[in-house]
Formats: C-alpha cells, structure tokens, sequence
C-alpha cells in the first residue's frame, strides 16, 4: 500500500519562478565552433515551437541567426541527430534541414563573412522519394583541388522499412553530387579526413552493439579502398578520432576501463596511452557530431576529463602532463572545438547556467586566475533568479536490493548523486522527488538547472541519481546494468529514497520518483517494486519490451539484449507486467509523435492502472516527440508535475 501521509502539512513557498519561466529560459545551447575571432553554435527557440537555428558572433560581439523562421537546423540520424550543422569558409554555412532531411548551403549575402547574414539556403543534397528518407549527420568539411567537399554519415530508410548507413561526401557545387565512399557496417561516426586527403578515419560498429558497448576505429585509403582496423572490438568502445599527422591518430578508448585519450598508428602496429587515469575524457555517443577533446595551435590537446562533471585541461601529449585551466566553470558539456590557441565549450558554474565560452588556452599568456581568459558568449538562461538556487552537493551512497518479489539484489557498489536540498526544508524531513535520466546510459551533472529550482524553491528537495548504467564512472560502473535493467536502476533509485530518510533529509510519506524514456522505465519499475514511493511521474516511459522492439526505431532495436537479455526475460523485468503492484499514483505524459518510445506504451500502463482503481493521470501532446520542445508544452508539463506533487505530498 501506498505510504500514509503524516499528520503534518505541507504547503509550498511562494516562489519567483513560474511554470513559463523554466519553459522559456532553456535555449539549449549546442555544438560550437570557433574560427579566428567569430564563433558560431546551435541554439533551440522553446518559444517558436522548438525550432533550431545556428547562430553567429562576430569578431566585434554581434549575434546573428543565420537560419531564420521556418529553418530548422535539426538532423534525425538515429532518431537523436547531433551536430546538424558546419561551417565552410568563403562558401557560407551546411546544415540539415529538419522537415525534409536534406542539406542546404546558406550562403552569406553578397559582400559578407559567412555570418554577417545569409541568402535563402539551396539544397546541395538530392530529394529523396520520401521526405525524411535520406538523412544526414556529422559533418565535416575537406578542402580540395574541386573545392571544399562535406563528409558526413547518410541514413536511407527503405520502403520496406530497413534502415542502411553509409559515409559519404557531398560536393556544394550543385544538387545532388553525393559520392559513397565506405559502408557496410551498421552505424557509423566520425567521419574524418587525413591532412593530406589520402585516408578516411571513422568510427563503426554493428548490431546489436552501441557505441558505449563495442565499437571500431577503422582508416580505408580512398585511392583503392583498402581498410585497416586501428583500434576496437567487441569489448572496447573507441570514440572521437582525429588526425595527428598524415600517419597517426588520436582517438578515445575504454580499453583501460575508463575513456582515456591514445594515440595509434594506422597500420595498428602501435597505440600509446597519453594520459592514464581512472577517469573519463569522453561520454557515451549518444548523438553524433561532437568532439570531447581539441588539438591547439601548439600540438598540445585540450581536454575534458574527471569522474561525473568534466573538468577542462591542456594535455601535452609528449610528455603526458595535464594541466588544468584556470577558469571559473566547474562543468562542460562533452564538446569542444578549437582554433590555434583559442577553443570554445559548453560550461557551467554553481550559481550560472550552461554558457558557450571562449577561452584563449596560450600557455603562460595570463596570469592564473585571471578570469579575462574565459568569456561567456550566451548563456542558456539569461534572466537567472537571485537567492532562489539550489547548490548542488555531490553524494554516494550503498546499492542495495529492491523489495520486489523475483529481483535478486545486486553486488555491493557505491550510488553516485546530486543533492538539491529544498529552501527552508521541514523540521522533520521535506518532500523530495527522486530525478532518473534517460539513456539509460545518460548521465546527471551538478549544471543549473531552473527546472529542479522550480521545485527547491518552492520547498521540495531534489536528489538527481547516476543509477548502475550511468556514464561518467568507467566501464565496470555502466556494465551494472547489463542484463540488469528493470533490477540495478531500480534498486538504485529505491536506496536514494531511502538514504534520504536515514539521513533526516526527507518526509518518509512524501517522497516521489520522476524520470523520461528509459527513466520513466525505472519510475513505473520502481513504484511496483516498493511502496518508498508517494507517487511517480513519467515521461515517454517503457511500459512493455515486447512491443518496443517490435516498434522502435533502428539504432536501439538490439539495445534490449544487452540491457535484458533474451525474451524470456521479458515478463519478469517490463513495468506492465508489474502493473498489479502499483498501489501509489501516477502522473503519465507522452508526445503523440514519438518515434523512439511509442505512445501505446504510456497508454498502455496508464489503462492497467486505472482499470485496478489506482489514481493515474494520462496527458498527451499532439505534435510532441520523445522530449518535449515547444513552450507551451513545457510550460502544461511542468505545472501538472506540480499539481500531483501538491496533491500527494498534502
């Protein structure tokens, strides 16, 4: 049975932050790139329905949006895209357009830099029998004696419904002058032409892997065709390669455990680590088109490295020495690009929120600390609230075994978490909500988020949990998972619940758990596991295995074999199965246009549940995919959360 309230009420401050405030804030920033004094980056309007233009900065700080409405710079190779955009000096800007699929060169207006505004934007890709069929990501520009080329990874989806990959690079003298040049495998990544334009370096892999599971780094001479596999297998996941010289490579490997930086022969005759450390210098490659590390003007590489957030250093690759940047962000996203001395990333900082910054990484040319070296371009939130944000605390605590009936506990291990404790908590404990990510090899970091201020403000705690799965912690910490999934994330989730309480921290009566996709898996898992729960919310949530694999999209079609393991598995593990021991309420969202997580599966445990009589709350968004972009959506989202809260947590 669901846990009875205590005799104390509970009612929510007053708080400066509204439900449009969290959903008009995020511009959700992605993927920069810096040449000379301009910088250029991805940028999302919540506002304008979701859509994605790139935006330029000038030498002299001038913002412009180079793709005006109804552009939309969103690429869907693999259902989740990635960088959808790249810059081609002298010629203007290539970028995917997200109704259609195609690529189109914005050109600058005559008389300008490629960012001083552009022409309307020509197709340079042919248009597919169906829109939509032909899909294009990661892109990279190559100069040649024809002019410059764009290398990218092409996903065709057949009428029979197959999906095939390839590498191919496109010509921007006209449409439709699109040459294949290496397939075969699944998926690809990271197309990257040698210096010198003789070899293809790239990243493949096959089912059912994923690219955290096993991957290849292959290099195929474009004069005939032959291949040589660099690095890689089934048991090593090799990320973000980039050429060193003509004859070796850079590249990320977890053959250590931990995502290290190497650098390789082409002729796989040697591999050095740069750098050994128990720590990861990349995160899993969930979208295409970033790069976790950058090679300065000098050779010398900038990096991002740590255990959960990322911190940004200077490795010399000679020697071995990393060092730490001085600059006042504790946190980046894992991308970064670099020119000469200069290279821009995504960080964050307590008290800030996720930011393009510029930093000029010459050695010794500023004093330490000095902060001129690092300047913010854009924030994704540029109205922040004072006195009303939560600081984040980093906590571990024991895994142990959930209550559920057939669930063996799992081996002893260390949780990892963010702790959000509420303004002005309860004596007694507070109301709390349990955040679970998605991925399920995703990963929570300490960067602001005005979306868990909106609770904490208003007196509920937050902890955010790196589950058994999580990236962020080495390899030995994401394989918990394996063939563990409806087990280890559960079981994880219900030990924060719990440490919160023997910690006084939290209202043993008034504890919820929330997530998205796989996280709204472990939410509806866990509510059926053990009453520790008032209530869960979930978002695009996995109900049912059986049907996810029959109708989700190509990319993780196989996931579930590593995730489960064979279908017999099935019934013991999937959330509707179980649905006859949710005794809490449920509050269930979902976009009607979901490709990745299909309606009926939110539809379907809600229709279990209230068949049994347990309160449960359906919502649906028409036009919605898996995530929601649009600002009344968000908004509508965000303020029925809160209602269930105030009504379970009374």
């Amino acid at each position: 049975m669901p846990p009875t309230p205590g005799p104390r009420s509970f009612s929510p401050r007053p708080s400066p932050i509204s439900t449009t405030d969290v959903a008009r804030a995020g511009l959700r920033l992605g993927f920069p790139t810096v040449l000379g004094r301009e910088t250029w980056w991805e940028e999302d309007r919540a506002a304008e329905g979701g859509r994605r233009t790139v935006v330029h900065r000038a030498a002299d700080g001038a913002l412009t949006d180079l793709l005006p409405a109804p552009w939309d710079a969103r690429t869907r190779v693999h259902e989740y895209g990635g960088r959808s955009y790249v810059v081609v000096p002298g010629h203007g800007l290539v970028f995917a357009h997200h109704p259609d699929q195609r690529l189109y060169l914005a050109r600058p207006r005559a008389g300008g830099e490629p960012g001083s505004g552009a022409e309307r934007p020509r197709p340079v890709t042919p248009e597919p029998d169906e829109p939509g069929a032909l899909r294009y990501a990661d892109l990279r520009v190559q100069n040649g004696p024809d002019g410059p080329r764009v290398w990218c990874v092409r996903e065709r989806h057949h009428q029979d419904a197959k999906v095939t990959r390839s590498i191919v690079s496109v010509a921007l003298t006209g449409a439709g002058d699109v040459t294949e040049q290496v397939t075969g495998s699944d998926f690809y990544a990271s197309p990257t032409p040698s210096p010198d334009g003789r070899h293809l370096a790239y990243i493949c892999w096959n089912h059912p892997h994923m690219p955290w599971t096993g991957t290849e780094l292959r290099v195929t001479r474009l004069s005939d065709g032959v291949t040589r596999t660099v690095m890689g297998g089934p048991a090593e996941s090799v990320l973000a390669p980039l050429w060193c010289d003509e004859r070796r490579l850079y590249a990320v490997s977890d053959r250590s455990g931990w995502w290290n930086l190497y650098r390789a022969d082409i002729s796989g005759s040697s591999c050095e680590a740069l750098c050994p450390a128990e720590e990861e210098f990349a995160g899993p490659l969930w979208q295409l088109g970033g790069l976790p590390y950058a090679v300065l003007g000098d050779g010398r590489l900038a990096v991002l490295h740590g255990r959960g957030d990322l911190r940004l250093g200077v490795l010399d690759a000679e020697t071995g020495t990393l060092t730490d940047l001085d600059v006042p962000f504790q946190g980046w996203a894992p991308v970064l690009d670099a020119d000469g001395d200069v290279l821009v990333g995504l960080g964050y900082r307590a008290g800030a929120p996720r930011s393009v910054v510029r930093i000029d990484a010459a050695g010794g040319s500023r004093a330490p600390g000095d902060a001129g070296r690092a300047e913010e371009l854009r924030r994704e939130i540029e109205d922040v609230p004072a006195g009303v944000l939560p600081v984040p605390r980093t906590v571990e605590f024991e895994a142990v075994g959930s209550e559920a009936v057939g669930f063996e506990a799992g081996p002893g291990a260390r949780v990892h978490a963010y702790l959000y404790p509420p303004e002005q908590p309860d004596v007694g404990g507070a109301p709390y909500v349990v955040f679970v990510h998605g991925g399920p090899t995703g990963h929570a970091t300490s960067e602001l988020s005005l979306e868990k201020a909106f609770f904490t403000s208003r007196g509920i705690g937050v902890i955010d949990v790196n589950y058994g799965g999580s990236s962020g912690y080495g390899r030995a910490y994401r394989e918990r998972l394996r063939g563990r999934w409806g087990v280890t994330d559960v079981e994880d989730v219900i030990a924060a619940a719990k440490w919160l309480v023997a910690e006084g921290l939290a209202d043993p009566a008034r504890i919820a758990v929330r997530g998205a996709s796989a996280g709204g898996w472990t939410v509806m898992a866990a509510c059926g596991a053990s009453d520790v729960f008032a209530g869960g919310v979930s978002m695009a949530g996995v109900s049912a295995l059986g049907p996810l694999v029959a109708a989700t999209h190509d990319f993780e079609s196989r996931y579930v074999e590593w995730l489960v393991g064979p279908e017999d598995r099935y019934g013991e593990r999937e959330p509707l199965a179980r649905a006859h021991r949710v005794n809490c309420p449920m509050l269930l969202m979902q976009g009607l246009a979901d490709p990745v997580v299909p309606p009926a599966q939110s539809q379907a445990f809600a229709e279990r549940l209230m068949a049994r009589g347990v309160p449960c709350t359906y919502l649906t968004f028409e036009g919605e995919a898996h995530g929601f972009r649009r600002l009344e959506t968000k908004a509508a989202a965000l303020a029925a959360e809160l209602s269930f809260y105030l009504q379970i947590f009374r």
